[in-house]
């Protein structure tokens, strides 16, 4: 087996299983646990795991890890993009009202893909962000309209969090909310590492009328530090396949419709 396809399966395993570990690598592939630990540290510095004592698990596992806007821009974009436009069907034809897009970088692409959807379906709307990479994309764009709620911005995610944040967000009551999230699991429900993160996102999920979650299906499973939502806060989850079998029945209990691009 050549490395390139050792280093696909190893990935797909961490998406499946969440942690990989090095004597059963080896012991699969039927190599050195020396080339297994090579493979883990190159598959690391792509940014397709993270380096734990006896293995590897995915960067979404561990409850501090959240990889930089730039990061995470560089990675997944067909899927991304796959799943903002599924995403935007919850809009219909000739929508007309208020929408809030969330930071990320499935959030952005959503961003990205609304002007058309807007403009193919005959329809136009208030967008309200506190995302600087949503704010860049949409300003200026045809048949809508846009808010940009301030705040100290995280230079991480380059979003705007804290009191003054959270506090215009709990004014606002948007149609339609489309919201990004680090982890999302049966027994810990919507997750992200930081706590002014998660404040902004709990902000948003209470206030909005309808709840779209946009997650590649690496985020399924995972439990970072803080929880901002349950299951049953949120109304459809779009993503690129479908969860699993613990997590889908969990979400089919709370009443959460499940989307596949």
């Amino acid at each position: 087996m050549y490395a390139m396809e050792r280093h696909q399966l190893i990935e797909r395993l961490v998406v499946q299983d969440g942690r990989v570990a090095v004597v059963d690598l080896a012991d699969r592939f039927g190599v050195t646990t020396e080339t297994v630990r090579r493979d883990l540290d190159q598959l690391e510095r792509a940014g397709a795991l993270r380096r734990v004592h006896g293995g590897a698990v995915a960067r979404e596992r561990t409850s501090l890890v959240e990889p930089s806007l730039v990061e995470r821009s560089s990675q997944r974009g067909a899927a991304k993009q796959a799943i903002a436009g599924r995403a935007l069907d919850v809009l219909g034809d000739a929508f007309r009202g208020s929408v809030y897009i969330d930071a990320g970088t499935t959030t952005a692409a959503v961003a990205t893909l609304l002007p058309a959807r807007l403009a193919e379906t005959d329809g136009s709307a208030e967008v309200v962000t506190h995302a600087m990479s949503v704010a860049g994309v949409l300003a200026g764009a045809p048949r809508l309209s846009l808010t940009v709620i301030g705040g100290r911005v995280r230079g991480l995610t380059g979003a705007a969090v804290g009191s003054h944040t959270v506090r215009a967000i709990e004014g606002l009551r948007p149609d339609v909310a489309f919201i990004g999230t680090n982890g999302i699991s049966a027994g810990f429900g919507l997750s992200t590492p930081d706590p002014e993160e998660a404040a902004v996102k709990r902000a948003i999920v209470q206030s909005s009328r309808r709840v779209i979650v946009v997650s590649d299906a690496q985020k399924f499973d995972a439990e970072l530090l803080v929880a901002f939502a349950g299951l049953d806060d949120i109304d459809v989850v779009v993503a690129d396949r479908a969860p699993g079998d613990t997590l889908g029945a969990a979400l089919h209990e709370a009443g959460t419709e499940v989307w596949t691009a």
